[in-house]
């Protein structure tokens, strides 16, 4: 069989980078929800034994509704191929019929497979032939990982961020070096990002996943709202006929005999961690309908325990040191929490050409983050309360073989509650009290009062999207599309509590929406829009991605139209009036190009320019200019004022790649990458009329980030299957916070622009993953992780002052490994079950670039024990225990 190089295949896929060719998406969503597809093609050619072509073959991919007919040089292309693992026929008279079996399909990109048809007189057997991916994808034109349902599996993760943590050039979710936030998490195409603060609002579980593809380099024209990298998860779908699966497993975090190194009670708990799972999917009985429902619970207390000693309310003579605890003095989690989630999905194909789909997805969170002051008084500590619902309709019809389009509507719902009592008028509040601590009961605990944070925020995104999809010619694959967004975000404090004097008595005075000293949730309407156009070009060995975006942001808000007087208070200047923020547009050109030097080696290129709008959260906290009315003459306002009419934050990137297929086995892909970061949130100090200053967000934080890739794919040979990466980089930059700049001023720093490591920059980042797999008996799969010690800011001396240079020491390097095994029980027709095992930090480290002492680097003792006397105790800065999980996994239908 001769592929496009002029070699054989034997029935090879080769993946090509991605479907090229998008045209516009058209959107409504905070900054960009660019519509990632559920869907991909595959290419190829049909081909005799004589290498001539077979003008006229059927290819089919069975249970799609994706048809193609082979031209006259046997080239062939079939489009729309919903994202998973497909068979894939090619018939015609006179030939032998291929089936081509385990073909593997990705979103969004380009699966290349070739079928060699034998002439036959009469009707034969069809011949039978298993696809296999190539050890590496020479027509990628940036950098991408994939991975299939069956990968995610066997892999030791739970949740779809547990997976992306894993993947080369991501560090505890910094993409390449880039701030958190900056990384746009789609599932089914659809963007799941929180306009509030650009981040994921689901939690998402393993077992709801067809495919993850994770992006860190270069992405396509059709994202946006991003500027490190894209995460596009693809639901699973209803099955054609019954099947339903579950997973339940237990356990609890590992470590006898540790208590004196965790400071903690080291009592194993089966118990703490419990998860219970189940996806029911077939017909629904009407024509051509499948449904996929699933439901998860699931239950975590941390390792840290707390003893109920003391209740909130309890009051005690600290002056004579009398104590009246009346707790219970049980011993409780810290931290826990607890959830439901789930996903609902229906589709049918009334015609072949048409499919429609209504999806849901939900998380239901209730839980506590730990504070170690509250150990003898855990009842003060507030609730936190998660709900996000993800659901919408889309709809995809194929105008032609070679042409679709699609229609989507969705609502995106987040909702999250920080605060113990929901009244601020409780009168539980009054009783209880502020937090209060006695030294001479234990330095740093609590042990009377509540915490008196009160926050809300709830989204409510209604998006509309569609794009066009033409395979115009054998070599052109073009898409359009446009979207639009229409985010309803609030916060705010539901109610503040302020402590103060009444009639002579101490009193906790309520402030309900009392703007600008006291205001309470307010909302915001902000608009997003995108249109977007692309074509992927493949030309005999050279596969070419150009593309360009339109993003709109319209923050539909005001600012005052004299900064000097922002207040409008200051006598005898200028008048300021509210003036409506301006409109801003932004054009993203997008480059990708791949050329096979070899049929086993490749380069590629990319570059590109990447927009993204700033979080609304940070960009309107605050950002009520009245605050500042009382600013004095020649005083300083550190409280940083927010800034609607900010510009989008800008990053261009460079890529160059080289892969190579060192054996039929092994596969080496070395990226080299470069980011100049312009534009972010920072901080800019305005002077006024009266000579004073106050800190104002604006576009002038700035940074860069160069670094290499090294991975190494050996595909599974016998049992044994492994990957490797490495990953060094350099990310530094002037602030690695917006507010940074403010921070500094108000210590008497010295607050100019200057150039130091970001605190995420991670020099090198080392992962390996090693599988062990007989299909009918067991799996087992181990991850390394070892990465070097992030930036800290040393001190020389305990107290004020004493810092040395911003960035310049390094915590200790650190290593975790995580294990997963699976023994199947019992396999029959139609019934799998088997058991499994799962262990986190399997050698029980303590540290993992997490809190360092300062005066030493290290996060086991200090210069100074007297002043870190409180940290020095509290077991909640180590990293988390070793955690042993068994369980049972079933599996009925067909």
């Amino acid at each position: 069989m001769t592929s496009r190089f002029g070699t054989k295949r034997s029935g090879r896929i080769r993946f090509c980078a991605g479907v090229a060719a998008l045209l516009a998406a058209f959107g409504l969503a905070l900054p960009g929800v660019a519509r990632a597809g559920t869907t991909g093609k595959i290419a190829g050619f049909v081909l005799d034994y004589q290498d001539r072509p077979v003008e006229g073959a059927l290819i089919e991919a069975f249970g799609t509704g994706a048809l193609a007919v082979a031209d006259r040089t046997g080239r062939f292309n079939l489009i729309g191929v919903p994202a998973g693992v497909h068979r894939v026929q090619a018939t015609k008279t006179g030939y032998r019929t291929i089936l081509m079996l385990e073909v593997v399909v990705s979103a969004d990109q380009t699966t290349w497979l070739d079928f060699d048809m034998p002439a036959a007189d009469q009707v034969l057997e069809t011949i039978e032939v298993v696809a296999e991916r190539p050890v590496v994808e020479v027509g990628l034109t940036s950098s991408m990982a994939s991975l299939t349902a069956k990968e995610i599996g066997e892999l030791p993760v739970q949740e779809l961020q547990d997976v992306v943590n894993l993947q080369a050039g991501v560090v505890d979710g910094h993409f390449r070096g880039g701030r958190i936030g900056e990384v746009q998490f789609q599932v089914d195409g659809v963007s799941v990002n929180n306009a509030y603060d650009n981040k994921v609002s689901l939690r998402i579980d393993r077992s709801l996943l067809e495919e993850v593809q994770v992006i860190s380099g270069t992405f396509d024209a059709e994202y946006g709202q991003a500027m490190s990298g894209v995460v596009n998860a693809v639901l699973r779908s209803g099955t054609p006929s019954f099947r339903w699966e579950g997973e339940m497993f237990s356990g609890g975090h590992f470590f006898p005999g540790g208590e004196d190194r965790r400071l903690t009670d080291d009592s194993f708990d089966a118990l703490a961690v419990q998860n219970y799972q189940v996806t029911l999917s077939g017909p629904t009985g009407l024509p051509k309908t499948v449904y996929l429902l699933s439901a998860r619970r699931y239950l975590f207390d941390d390792f840290v325990t707390a003893e109920r000693i003391f209740l909130p309310t309890d009051r005690s003579d600290f002056e004579n040191k009398i104590y009246v605890p009346t707790g219970d003095s049980a011993k409780v989690p810290l931290e826990y929490s607890r959830e439901w989630s789930g996903a609902a999905k229906i589709t049918t194909a009334p015609d072949p050409r048409l499919r429609l789909s209504y999806q849901a997805i939900w998380n239901e969170i209730e839980g506590r983050r730990d504070n170690y002051a509250y150990r003898y008084n855990p009842g003060g500590l507030t609730t936190q309360r998660t709900r996000a619902i993800v659901h919408g309709l889309d709809v995809t019809h194929t105008v032609t073989p070679s042409a679709f389009y699609t229609l989507g509507l969705r609502h995106n719902h987040f909702d999250y509650r920080d605060y113990l009592f929901e009244d601020v008028f409780d009168p539980r509040y009054d009783e209880a009290g502020p937090p209060i601590s006695d030294f001479n009961y234990e330095p740093g605990a609590f042990i009377q009062g509540v915490d008196f944070t009160r926050f809300q925020q709830r989204t409510d995104t209604y998006l509309a999207k569609g794009s066009f999809l033409s395979q115009a010619t054998s070599q052109h694959l073009v898409k359009a599309g446009g979207e639009i967004q229409l985010p309803r975000i609030r916060f705010g404090t539901p109610g503040h509590l302020v402590f103060s004097t009444v009639d002579g008595e101490p009193a906790y005075v309520r402030h309900v929406d009392e703007p600008p000293d006291y205001p309470g949730v307010i909302e915001y309407r902000p608009v997003l829009a995108a249109v977007y156009a692309q074509d992927q070009i493949e030309w005999d060995d050279l596969t070419l991605r150009a593309g360009v975006r339109l993003d709109y942001f319209d923050a539909r808000s005001t600012i005052p139209s004299d900064l000097a007087n922002p207040a409008n208070s200051i006598a005898g200047a200028p008048e300021s009036v509210p003036v409506e923020t301006s409109r801003k547009a932004s054009v993203s050109p997008r480059l990708g190009v791949a050329y096979p030097i070899t049929d086993r080696a490749a380069v590629h290129f990319a570059y590109g320019h990447f927009y993204q709008y700033p979080p609304i959260g940070e960009i309107f906290r605050n950002a009520d200019y009245s605050v500042l009315n009382d600013l004095q003459a020649g005083g300083i306002d550190y409280g940083v004022v927010g800034n609607p009419d900010i510009k989008p934050e800008q990053t261009t990137q460079y890529e160059f790649g080289y892969k190579h297929a060192v054996t039929d086995h092994l596969g080496m892909d070395l990226t080299l990458f470069y980011k100049d970061i312009r534009d972010l949130l920072g901080i800019e100090f305005v002077s006024t009329y009266n000579a004073a200053e106050y800190a104002r967000l604006t576009n002038v934080d700035f940074g860069s980030v160069v670094g290499f890739t090294l991975a190494l794919d050996q595909r599974r040979i016998g049992i044994l299957a492994s990957t490797l990466d490495y990953t060094w980089q350099l990310a530094q930059g002037n602030s690695s916070d917006p507010r940074e700049t403010s921070t500094r001023a108000e210590a008497g720093e010295d607050p100019r622009p200057r150039q130091v490591p970001f605190v995420w920059d991670q020099r090198h980042t080392f992962n390996l993953t090693l599988s062990l797999r007989r299909p009918e008996s067991y799996t087992v799969s181990a991850v390394l992780r070892t990465a070097s010690g992030q930036p800290y800011t040393p001190v020389i001396e305990s107290g004020f002052g004493y810092g040395l240079e911003t960035n310049s020491g390094r915590k200790p390097s650190s290593l975790l490994i995580d294990l997963r095994a699976e023994k199947k029980l019992l396999r029959g027709p139609g019934l799998v079950l088997s058991l499994f095992g799962r262990g986190f930090n399997l050698f029980d480290e303590r540290f993992f670039n997490g809190f360092v002492f300062s005066s030493t680097g290290s996060p086991y003792y200090s210069r100074f024990p007297v002043a870190d006397e409180i940290s020095l105790g509290d077991p909640t800065r180590f990293y988390a225990p070793r955690r042993i999980e068994v369980g049972l996994k079933l599996g009925v239908g067909e």
